[in-house]
């Protein structure tokens, strides 16, 4: 018998292709205003949000920048420029989704992500149903790979770590499923070299992590 009742999911790279867009658009907003990411890795970005990398990003010249004038600024840019998640959804997501649920798990959605981008992704691709709790990395002070967003889905989803199953793919996100104290298994990366030996297994594809529940 499967020991998990709980299976808490990151988003972007395991339910969603993004990484590439949120890249795209965050390059072309600060080139805008004159600031340049080329010094940086796209893997700087893969897994937290960019109230951690503002530091990064601006360097030598933050204390030049009103940050959370720009912070504000940005998510003013990314409302009015909405990335595609319905034709980005990984094609077996909500097959896969509805048979978890269908087997008796509850499950969960805990990203990095920008709330308002959490929740367009949810409303363009009817997945919203599925989650009986969803996090956001505006819900905590720190993002991953602070374990804390982790351990509040899984006290809201009333689950030890022990009962708990969490899908991941950056090494931010799984070194924080670590430390929460679940299992976490990872969706293969094949873009961007992501370190994700953390992980107790990797999987090609939501499909195949279903066969083995």
């Amino acid at each position: 018998m499967n020991k998990f009742k709980v299976i808490i999911f990151d988003m972007d790279g395991v339910l969603v292709d993004t990484e590439h867009y949120y890249y795209t658009r965050r390059e072309t907003f600060l080139t805008s205003k004159g600031i340049s990411i080329k010094h940086l890795s796209p893997l700087v970005f893969i897994g937290g949000n960019m109230k951690q990398v503002w530091q990064m990003i601006l360097a030598d010249d933050y204390d030049k920048w009103d940050v959370p004038a720009l912070q504000a600024e940005y998510m003013q840019y990314k409302r009015d420029h909405t990335i595609p998640y319905d034709t980005l959804l990984f094609s077996d997501a909500p097959t896969i989704l509805e048979e978890l649920t269908k087997k008796g798990y509850r499950l969960g959605l805990a990203s990095s992500t920008a709330k308002i981008e959490i929740l367009k992704a949810l409303d363009m691709t009817n997945l919203a149903k599925y989650f009986d709790v969803v996090l956001s990395g505006d819900d905590f002070k720190e993002s991953k790979p602070n374990p804390e967003i982790y351990q509040v889905a899984m006290k809201e989803l009333d689950a030890a770590p022990t009962e708990t199953l969490i899908i991941e793919d950056s090494t931010k996100g799984i070194t924080a499923g670590v430390a929460a104290g679940a299992t976490v298994w990872g969706i293969r990366d094949h873009q961007f070299g992501l370190d994700q030996s953390g992980a107790v297994e990797l999987f090609d594809t939501l499909t195949q992590i279903n066969a083995r529940l």
